[in-house]
């Protein structure tokens, strides 16, 4: 089943139950969706899931922040909110890779590609992009490539 039919699916499951911030949170993923949409129409093509997933990532992380910041601000009922967010929209990411295996898969990009410094990360950030798509947290992967790649 797609994202999109997920979302809907379990838009209707939440109403019927009577889950009013799942509701909401789902119908602030519908909303993002569909400005995405229009985006993408704009230029003749369709959103894939991948740049669905990216989307969720940073919905996530821009509530990540939001809660920190309301944290730091002495307002802890308002990062609950973020927080309970962020666990909605998770749960419809792919299961992200490990520290191991992403580790594993960029010396092994690394190795394949040559890539010797910094100015090859893009290839190196490609690559694994190419080989893991939605799987791959971008955030995660940049850090350890460039961990490796200036040790």
């Amino acid at each position: 089943m797609s994202l999109r039919a997920r979302f809907m699916e379990d838009l209707k499951a939440a109403m019927k139950a009577g889950q009013s911030g799942q509701v909401a949170t789902l119908r602030m993923v519908n909303a993002k969706l569909k400005d995405a949409d229009i985006v993408a129409r704009a230029r003749g093509a369709e959103v894939s899931e991948d740049e669905i997933v990216s989307m969720l990532r940073g919905m996530i992380k821009s509530r990540t922040e939001s809660a920190a910041m309301y944290q730091q601000g002495g307002r802890p009922e308002l990062a609950e909110k973020e927080e309970a967010e962020i666990a909605i929209i998770r749960a419809y990411l792919p299961a992200e890779l490990d520290a191991a295996t992403l580790e594993a898969a960029a010396r092994e990009a690394i190795g394949a590609l040559g890539a010797a410094s910094m100015k090859d990360m893009g290839k190196v950030m490609g690559a694994l992009k190419a080989r893991f798509g939605a799987a791959l947290d971008a955030g995660q992967a940049s850090a350890v490539v460039k961990s490796l790649l200036s040790a």
